[in-house]
């Protein structure tokens, strides 16, 4: 493919090229004026002929060329044709008529034919400038993205477009690449253009800047030292962007879904490490329940087996929740829907045992008692009993826990909240995480972080969604939406 020219000639060099091409189209005005004069030819058949060269010199070198060689013309019919002959005086005044219209038409047509030729030379280089963003865009869709992209597009805009030099800087990866040759004043170059937020054309020095843009902020900057179109450099500029913008993308969705296969990986031993729990832990749980009723234990017996029937009890129920969460995650857990009516369900969770050493501190606020909701009522149940149990948890024994339901539009809104200890802002989604607990809580207070967790993704399989609100004046407040006309999952 042909490269786009990079015009090097100097002043000097280009003027002599003009006198060369003035003084070839010179001699063969001569030549015709000596050949026609011997042969006797008429003013008519010589000025068509110069007509036809000074066409052709308007057409190879251009307007003022062109417009010289035809006042020479003019200057050699009026000499060797028209009489007084070898005399630049001109006799009669349609002679004067006539070499001023073959002088208009010469203009004019030279005129027309130059701007031709310039509109089919700017056509023909805007096809090439096509033709190279074409090569460019397809190359940069072919580039590794997992790696860097500012080596490989500085090599492909040089190659391609036939540049000096060109330096791309990376926001995003905080790195500068060149090619070509640079001064050791341009080493930062690119760099320095993006942090100046420079976009310019230096002619004298053939060099353009142009800053990278996705969207409405900026990626880069690129810097290119040659002879080439600021439209053309603008295109290089949003095709480097591009580029640099996919990179970024495929480093996201790498990261995601590393850390979904980590999850999932995650997920499959902890499901496995529950299932094989849970028949040693029911094992245990029955001996120690039988010991219990048997009787005959003296006082420390009697402790000890009911704190190894309590911590069998809650190791249970943490093998439930993570072969529960494992379920939910991977969508296989079918959701036993009915209507629940949300005061009495609230009730039910708090007449548990396990609920029992605070009653007294639980005020419940409802506003509809006849609020209902289409759920799983086991899941239902297990979200509240767990916003609950973290209330009793981080706050200090005798301050209120507050249970409140009400409605709004088509959802229903139940939260939990307490006084006691905050979450900060950065940990307030994280605490729905598995497995993550604040590290201001989690040395002070036992837990395993699956509980939120588990609350989260039952919230979701309900079409509906759970947040947290906390500061210093107010407390902390759980709160869990669910859509009032629920979808059953399939």
């Amino acid at each position: 493919m042909k490269k786009l020219p990079i015009l090097e000639d100097t002043f000097a060099s280009r003027r002599l090229l003009g006198v060369g091409r003035f003084v070839a189209a010179s001699s063969i005005l001569g030549l015709v004026a000596y050949v026609g004069f011997t042969m006797q030819a008429s003013s008519l058949t010589v000025g068509c002929i110069y007509l036809l060269l000074v066409v052709t010199v308007a057409v190879y070198a251009g307007f003022w060329e062109a417009s010289a060689i035809s006042l020479l013309a003019v200057a050699l019919i009026d000499y060797f044709f028209v009489p007084p002959i070898f005399g630049f005086e001109i006799a009669e005044a349609r002679d004067w008529v006539a070499l001023a219209a073959f002088e208009v038409a010469a203009i004019v047509v030279s005129r027309v034919s130059s701007n031709e030729m310039k509109s089919a030379r700017d056509a023909a280089m805007g096809h090439i400038a096509m033709a190279h963003l074409y090569e460019l865009s397809r190359n940069s869709l072919l580039m590794d993205l997992r790696e860097a992209p500012g080596p490989q597009l500085v090599i492909l805009i040089q190659r391609i477009f036939a540049t000096d030099a060109v330096a791309l800087f990376d926001m995003n990866l905080g790195r500068q690449d060149r090619a070509g040759e640079w001064g050791l004043s341009e080493a930062d170059i690119a760099k320095e253009c993006f942090l100046s937020g420079s976009v310019q054309d230096v002619p004298e020095e053939n060099l353009s800047q142009r800053i990278l843009m996705v969207g409405q902020g900026p990626v880069g900057a690129l810097v290119v030292r040659g002879k080439m179109d600021a439209l053309v450099v603008d295109a290089l500029a949003s095709l480097a962007a591009i580029a640099i913008d996919r990179h970024q993308w495929i480093e996201k969705e790498e990261r995601a879904e590393e850390k979904s296969k980590e999850e999932r990986l995650r997920a499959a031993v902890m499901d496995a490490l529950a299932h094989e729990f849970k028949t040693p832990l029911t094992a245990v749980q029955t001996a120690s329940s039988g010991l219990l009723e048997i009787g005959s234990l003296d006082g420390l017996q009697h402790g000890l087996v009911t704190l190894i029937n309590e911590q069998v009890i809650r190791l249970n129920g943490l093998c439930t929740k993570l072969l529960l969460t494992a379920k939910l995650e991977a969508g296989t857990l079918g959701l036993q829907t009915e209507e629940v009516n949300v005061q009495e369900m609230i009730s039910e969770v708090l007449a548990s045992s396990s609920m029992s050493l605070d009653r007294d501190r639980i005020q419940v606020a409802i506003e509809n008692p006849e609020l209902t909701v289409s759920v799983d009522r086991g899941l239902f149940a297990m979200i509240i009993s767990q916003y609950v149990d973290n209330a009793r948890k981080y706050s200090p024994q005798g301050t209120p826990i507050e249970i409140a339901a009400r409605s709004s539009r088509n959802e229903a809104i139940i939260s939990v909240h307490n006084i006691g200890s905050t979450i900060r802002i950065e940990d307030r989604e994280r605490v729905f995480d598995r497995f993550y607990r604040s590290s201001d809580q989690k040395d002070t207070v036992s837990g395993t972080g699956i509980g939120l967790s588990v609350a989260r993704k039952a919230a979701e399989a309900h079409h509906g969604h759970v947040w947290v609100i906390s500061d210093d004046n107010n407390g902390t407040e759980f709160f869990l939406s669910l859509p009032t006309n629920a979808r059953r999952m399939p």
